[in-house]
Parts: C-alpha cells; structure tokens; sequence
C-alpha cells in the first residue's frame, strides 16, 4: 500500500489538467519525509486520487506523475514503458539517421527520463535523482528490448548553467553496461557523418531535435553564402557544405567546438579550409561583418538558452531582438533569416514578439515562410506545454 499525500488546490487545478509535475509549496513542505525515488498517492484535501508519483524531495519538481494508479516499477514495467516508446519512433522519418532520441521523457511516461540512440550505443540520461534507485532495472529492460552493444549514463546536475560559465562540464557521462565505445563515435544523420561522445561534457556534439530542420535547410542551401552562429559543433554548417553551399561563415565563442566542426567536415570529405570558422562573441563578429559591408543568402542563429563569454552575456529572453536586428542588416534581399531558440521557458508567442522587436530595429520587415519544432522522436502531451520547446522560424528578407 502506498502512502498519500495531499497537494495544494494550484497543484490540483494542474493536475487536472494533465501536467505531470507537483512543484514545491506550503502543501508540499507538510509532506513525510521521504528519498529520492519513492512512490507516493496523490490526492487532494478531500481525499480524492489525483495520480500516482515519483518524489525527488531535494527538487523543485517534487514529484512527477507516472500513473493515474498505484503502480510497481519492476523490469517488466520498463519493459512495457520501451516497448510504447519504440513502437511510437514508428512514425520518425529515420532515413540515413543512426542517431534519435528513444525516450523523451514525458512524452513517453518517463518524466524526467531521456534515452538516446547513438547507433549501437545508448546514453540514459536522468534529469532527477528519483530514477535511479530504479537504473539497475532500467538498464536490464533496455539490454532485453533493444540490445544494445553498450550503455551509458549521465545524471544531469542541477547547476549546469553554473558548471557552463566555470566550464567545469567535463566527464559527466560514465559507462554503465556492456560494450566500451571509442570515442569520439561516428553516427549518421540525414546521410552524413558526425562525430559524438557520450561521457565528456553537459551535450554529446549532435542536437538530434533540428535533425528535420537541417534537412530541410539542405533543399535550399546551394550556391549561398551561409551565416551559422553559436553554431556548436557545426551541424548545420556540415548540411549546408555538403549540400553545396558557396561559402560558410562558422560562428561559435568557443575554439574547442570550431574545431569538433572542423572534424565533422572532415568525416564527410568536406575541406574545412575552402569555409570559415571564427571564435568569438558572435555580437562582435556581427559587428565586423557590417563594417566590412559583409552580405550573406542564409543567416542562421541558434543560440543557448544562456551563454556566458568574456566580453558578453546572452539570453534569449531579451537577446534575441537585438540580433535579429543585427542579422538582418548582413542579409542579401531576398536572402532567408531562420531563428531558432530551445528555451522552454520562452513561448512561441514571445519568441515571436522578441523577432518583430528586431525587424523594427532594424527598420525590415522580413515575411515568415515557415515555422517548425523538434521532430516525431522528441513527442510531448498535449497536457505539458513545456513539451513544445523548440522554435524554428525561417524567413524571407
């Protein structure tokens, strides 16, 4: 028999709705104490059910739901949980691709769970501690219904944009089962090559969400001059090359990702040396660019959520109107703007006031053509909007 626990009326009225998380108030501090990882009943004041949930007491997310009903979390219950999940990548378009997300979390009954294949290996990775009393399980149900060569693990910390600014992000990941990759590993993508490793670092080198939006991007880039800032490990930067773009311009702050660029154009026979790759803020790049009278076809500006650089600090709540605005004073006419942003915490409506902002800075008034989000391996619930965080908008100056 599971223990209750009674929630507030706000966490009730949310849970009715059909979010999964129980945030920490007044209600939540009366709870027993507990550990990360037990199973707990809620109910309201009156005593009515309102879920079954996992508790993470040292969380702001105290608990998540996982159940309407009381349930055991033996192996065969992960078992059935990733046997939904695969039978839901049914619906990925996966051609050419070896790497995809199998469980995201939420959208797959996980909450705070995220499993990704990168070809015959896989990274877990828990975003709460109330996993892993359960990893053991997990791993076997993941070697019984995928079969794995190797698994690998990765318990996000809480503080990782502090770890980022202090760059203290390194060797996060451990192996946990089976085979020992060599790293870095080589996955395929959309027909190309990219290199990734599942210990170093907060990011294994590849955002598999813009997995569509690259190939899409392929369709139109041929013969132009292509912009990519914060451009991470240049993924985008290697779609456009390979689908024979003119020239591209690689933008990041960080000398150590513009060289992981660098080996990912080697392992698709592209030459680094016939494009461009430049370390440093990219408000100051873009500032360069103007006075040189620099002009390009496609810009594109994916930045984090948060980054920190000697000379800048940027947040795309805030940032990302003034550059739009620089952006679109290097764009050809005609030429194509596309926004992105990964900022759960940024809605679509905001993110859009943030580009109009910037085009009346800039004194242009682009035309949206299309907007897009993360592809068919990344589902969320209609009932969690923060499921719905990636924003692509692609525009004609």
């Amino acid at each position: 028999m599971l223990p209750s626990v009674v929630v507030g009326p706000e966490t009730v009225r949310m849970l009715e709705l059909g979010h999964p998380w129980v945030i920490a108030d007044r209600y939540t501090r009366r709870w027993p104490k507990g550990c990360a990882g037990d199973l707990v009943l809620l109910t309201d004041e009156k005593g009515r059910s309102l879920g079954c949930a996992l508790r993470d007491p040292g969380d702001r997310v105290v608990a998540r739901v996982i159940s309407e009903n009381a349930v055991s979390l033996d192996q065969s219950w992960f078992e059935g949980m990733l046997r939904d999940a695969l039978m839901r990548r049914r619906h990925a378009d996966l051609g050419g691709t070896t790497a995809y997300r199998l469980v995201n979390g939420e959208g797959d009954g996980l909450s705070g769970v995220v499993i990704e294949c990168y070809g015959d290996f896989l990274l877990i990775q828990l975003y709460t501690q109330a996993w892993e009393p359960y990893l053991d399980r997990i791993v076997a149900a993941l070697v019984k219904v995928v079969g794995p060569r190797g698994i690998y693990l990765k318990t996000r910390p809480r503080q990782t944009r502090k770890l980022a600014a202090e760059n203290r992000e390194n060797r996060l990941g451990r192996h946990a089962w089976g085979e020992r990759a060599r790293f870095p590993l080589t996955v395929r993508e959309n027909g190309l090559n990219f290199l990734v490793d599942l210990q170093e670092g907060l990011h294994t080198g590849l955002f598999m969400d813009q997995r569509h939006n690259r190939a899409d991007l392929m369709k139109r880039i041929a013969g132009a001059h292509f912009l990519n800032l914060f451009c991470f490990t240049g993924a985008f930067s290697v779609a456009a090359a390979a689908a024979g773009a003119e020239h591209v311009v690689s933008v990041d702050a960080s000398a150590a990702y513009l060289d992981w660029a660098k080996k990912n154009f080697r392992a698709n026979g592209l030459d680094p040396q016939h494009h461009e790759f430049i370390a440093g803020d990219c408000f100051a790049v873009l500032a360069d660019a103007e006075r040189e009278n620099r002009r390009f076809d496609m810009i594109l500006m994916d930045p984090p959520s948060f980054s920190t650089t000697r000379s800048s600090r940027f947040t795309t709540r805030g940032g990302t109107s003034d550059l739009v605005a620089s952006t679109l004073r290097l764009l050809s006419p005609g030429g194509l703007l596309i926004c992105s942003s990964n900022h759960q915490k940024v809605d679509w409506a905001e993110f859009l006031k943030e580009i109009r902002r910037g085009a009346l800075q800039a004194g242009s008034s682009p035309r949206v053509l299309s907007t897009r989000g993360q592809p068919e391996d990344f589902p969320f619930p209609v009932t969690f909007p923060e499921g719905r965080y990636l924003k692509y908008v692609m525009m004609e100056k």
